[in-house]
């Protein structure tokens, strides 16, 4: 022992002999050297002081280099003062290697990107790590580590099930010390216990020892006692520390190793219990509301797989499970049978086009087939049956953080209480038959890669046969409007009808009263209200009323106010109103105030003004902004004004912004200066801007330009957009476009885009476009696209189109169209079309994304290229009834 103390502080002398000459040779001080290499001053002066420890191989290693040392002499000598003249002599300090020549993936850190040979998906990169977020055991484990740092060797094994973090934990926690100059040891090969057996008594000082999943070390039933005393043995040798070990196990093997024997009975884990006692820290199972709180904070910051996985974690807080889980899921999906992949695509399918959570498996049996081409169902049809069961019990198969692609769940039981829709015991009813769960992270898959694809046949018939759900069936209805499926559509409607989608029966209603049956129309809106739609009766009675008959209208109403719907009793106000009863009418207006609904008052107010009774007026108006509703009082302050009632007006105006609304002020301004009265116009602006109305500085901004006084005008813009309200900026840029000014218009805009504004950004594709700079304009274009204005390159397309750059045009309309932009699918199919190539516009119909923009952009391209709608293919369906 004394000698081999010996043999460390001369070794460590002539280490630091070295140094010195070196540095004087080389004639520099410690600064320059520590800035050559690329040390910290500290470190650089506790290498060479006599009071200072052994510096780390990386900072001698640093230091040979810079000094024109012959390095692996004094990395010899660093190793012998370190470690001891024996383990110096063998080649080394021991087993391991220093800790940042670690990948956190060869320690069996969990990827939370894809694994490699898969696509990507989103940004994330193979073997890619989400943000750290640190919860309470870290801060244990970091006591543990700064300990050992210290000089005190330290064992701490974490227990957690699986994909709970642990061994992430540890890596994180090894940092500092690599920093130090640590060495890491991860007994591996042969097998795991086999190498720490071997080994455990050569690992030197400064080492940690990376027991993960240390079932296999303690656990083997040969060798697990004799690792356990060698492992003990390691800790309390003061000669060969410090070291840490780490070692993360799984519940079920931690009670298993830490549990006394039964008296007379076998003992078969004394060592390692012994081992275990008081070093044991426990991993939670999901993130609390702090770790939920930093792991939002790292999502916002551009962490995407943060993200990702917080739109996943349904399941109260499961984020690790959920990183973990995602690559080997996606491989799950890459790798599965062709059956299982069927399966899975349907149930990607029909998620993303609205079914619900819980996908029957019937259903997903019977979609499945047409996902297949034919050579690969040929080989399937002989017992598809067989085929589809081996694949569900493929898919049942749990990966990491115990996910499984698709697996069987069993719908809870939901209880309501009591209610005009049904009793307080009625229960929602079980689906019939079993039923299934996408993994979220598959499904989130799906939605971006599938999302161009229509489903095939197989899919729209199975979802017509078994699904039962009206909001399933609304979704896909509207699914395969979007896609210009008509047929099925159409047939996929009369299906929620029948089962009491409200939805659907409102609509129908509507037709049929448009068609003059009023009975039937009538029944179908009832039906519809039996499932609690109400608005299907208020619908019908505005429809009623519409055509004159204002007392099957009231019937109508009354019925949707007794269940409890609030626009009704607003519209029974208006009219018992109309009709002359006023103490009704304010009656009905109260009550449905009383419900949250103010609007009744404030029509009445509106009613009142407009029919000469002034003071009703005020009183409606007045009692609508007690309960929050100041809409009134701005529609009084601008009918005042109007009628030249410049007081009336202002008084209105100053009661509306005492209950907090700005807006009358504004709009008074405006009328003050429509009237000539610009200086009062302003003064009213500024009362409303004092307020903190930003729509006020921005029109203050634009009297100030006109006025000619662009200083204070730019002044009022940027106080506006510092407030969060760009579109004065906008304002006074396009002002001065307008008036030829294009620089200082071009400043506006640029200025009015760092503040997040992309219309300002889509403006200057625009002038940048007619200036001739096509470049710089579709830039920006693309800038704005990216920042989620995709209209920017519609725009910029119809541009090229008009100045006859049809080339051009077109690549923009695509671009535009591939990030969903309806108004360019419509165009780029239309584009397809003329040239003959229809096949290429009927799969653009499969690129919309909204029924909406579907009716109002589409409708008329796509019923002109085909009438009868599409098949699943994207062939033209022929007629049909």
């Amino acid at each position: 022992m004394h000698d081999e103390q010996n043999g460390r502080s001369a070794a460590l002398t002539e280490l630091r002999r070295l140094l010195a000459d070196g540095l004087l040779t080389a004639k520099l001080d410690k600064t320059r050297l520590a800035t050559r290499a690329g040390l910290g001053r500290t470190t650089v002066s506790e290498a060479f002081s006599p009071r200072g420890p052994v510096p780390s191989e990386p900072t001698v290693d640093a230091l040979a280099r810079a000094l024109k040392l012959p390095v692996e002499q004094m990395l010899k000598l660093q190793r012998t003062a370190a470690n001891g003249p024996g383990l110096a002599d063998a080649g080394g300090p021991g087993p391991g290697k220093p800790i940042g020549k670690w990948e956190p993936h060869a320690l069996e850190v969990h990827p939370a990107g894809p694994a490699p040979g898969t696509r990507r998906f989103g940004s994330a990169e193979p073997h890619a790590l989400s943000g750290y977020v640190s919860r309470a055991h870290d801060q244990v484990l970091a006591e543990a580590v700064s300990e050992a740092g210290q000089g005190s060797s330290r064992i701490v094994v974490l227990v957690g099930s699986s994909s709970t973090g642990k061994t992430r934990s540890c890596w994180e926690a090894v940092q500092p010390l690599a920093k130090m100059g640590w060495r890491l040891w991860h007994p591996f090969d042969p097998t795991r216990a086999e190498a720490a057996l071997e080994d455990l008594h050569r690992v030197g000082p400064r080492t940690v020892v990376w027991l993960n999943e240390a079932q296999h070390y303690l656990g083997d039933r040969a060798v697990g006692e004799r690792i356990a005393a060698a492992v003990h043995r390691l800790l309390l040798s003061p000669t060969r520390g410090p070291v840490l070990v780490l070692g993360t196990l799984w519940p079920d093997y931690a009670r298993q190793y830490t549990a006394l024997p039964t008296p007379g009975g076998e003992d078969p884990h004394t060592q390692v219990r012994e081992l275990l006692s008081g070093h044991i820290l426990a991993v939670p199972e999901t993130f609390d509301a702090a770790a939920l709180a930093e792991a939002a904070v790292l999502a916002e910051n551009g962490d995407r797989l943060l993200a990702d996985a917080l739109t996943r974690a349904r399941d109260g807080g499961r984020v690790t499970q959920d990183l973990a889980g995602a690559p080997e899921l996606l491989n799950s999906y890459e790798h599965a049978t062709l059956a299982a992949k069927a399966l899975l695509e349907a149930a990607m399918d029909a998620r993303r086009l609205g079914v619900g959570l819980h996908l029957p498996q019937a259903f997903l049996t019977d979609a499945a087939p047409d996902y297949l081409n034919d050579t690969d169902w040929n080989q399937l049809t002989d017992d598809w049956d067989d085929w589809a069961g081996k694949a569900y019990a493929e898919l049942a198969q749990q990966v990491h953080g115990k996910h499984a692609p698709l697996s069987r769940v069993t719908p809870r039981v939901q209880r309501r209480p009591p209610g005009p829709c049904g009793p307080a015991d009625a229960a929602s009813p079980r689906l019939a038959g079993l039923v299934f769960h996408l993994a979220d992270y598959l499904e989130q898959y799906g939605r971006t890669t599938r999302r161009h694809l229509c489903p095939p046949a197989s899919f729209w018939h199975a979802a017509h046969t078994h699904l039962t759900r009206p909001d399933d069936l609304d979704n896909l209805t509207r699914a395969a409007e979007a896609r210009h499926r008509l047929q099925w559509a159409h047939h996929l409607q009369l299906r929620a009808a029948d089962h009491g989608s409200t939805e659907v029966l409102a609509y129908l209603a509507r037709k049929r009263d448009d068609a003059g049956d009023r009975e039937g129309a009538e029944a179908l809106a009832r039906q519809a209200a039996g499932h609690g739609d109400t608005d299907a009766l208020t619908l019908l009675a505005e429809l009623r009323e519409w055509a004159g008959d204002r007392e099957s209208a009231e019937t109508l109403f009354r019925e949707a106010a007794a269940r409890g719907n609030t626009d009704a009793v607003s519209s029974l106000a208006q009219i018992r109103e109309k009709a002359g009863d006023q103490d009704g009418a304010e009656a009905l207006a109260r009550q449905a105030a009383a419900q949250g609904d103010t609007r009744a008052l404030a029509s009445l107010a509106q009613i009142r003004e407009e029919a000469g009774d002034r003071e009703g007026a005020k009183a409606m108006a007045r009692e609508a902004a007690g309960h929050g509703n100041t809409n009134a009082l701005n529609y009084l302050a601008q009918m005042r004004a109007l009628a030249g009632d410049r007081e009336g007006a202002e008084a209105m105006a100053r009661q509306g912004a005492e209950h907090g609304d700005t807006d009358a002020l504004t709009s008074l301004a405006q009328i003050r200066e429509n009237a000539g009265d610009r200086e009062s116009a302003e003064a009213m602006a500024r009362k409303a801007a004092a307020h903190g109305n930003t729509d006020a500085l921005n029109y203050l901004a634009q009297i100030r330009e006109n006025a000619g006084d662009r200083e204070s005008a730019e002044a009022m813009a940027r106080k506006a957009a510092a407030h969060g309200n760009t579109d004065a900026l906008v304002g006074l840029a396009e002002m001065r476009a307008t008036a030829g000014d294009r620089w200082s218009a071009e400043t506006l805009y640029q200025q009015a885009a760092d503040h997040g504004n992309t219309r300002a950004l889509t403006s200057l594709a625009h002038m940048w476009e007619k200036a001739g700079d096509r470049e710089s304009a579709e830039a920006m274009a693309r800038q704005a696209a990216e920042h989620g204005d995709t209209n920017a390159l519609v725009c910029l397309a119809e541009m090229r189109e008009d100045a006859g750059d049809r080339e051009s045009a077109e690549t923009l309309y695509r671009q535009a169209a591939d990030q969903g932009k309806t108004r360019a699918v419509a165009r780029v199919s239309t584009t397809w079309e003329e040239g003959g190539d229809r096949a290429l516009a009927g799969q653009s119909a499969d690129h919309s994304k909204s029924p909406l923009w579907y009716f109002l952009r589409m409708k008329e391209a796509f019923t002109r290229l085909w009438p009868y709608g599409l098949d699943p293919d994207g062939a033209p369906t022929p007629p049909w009834q």
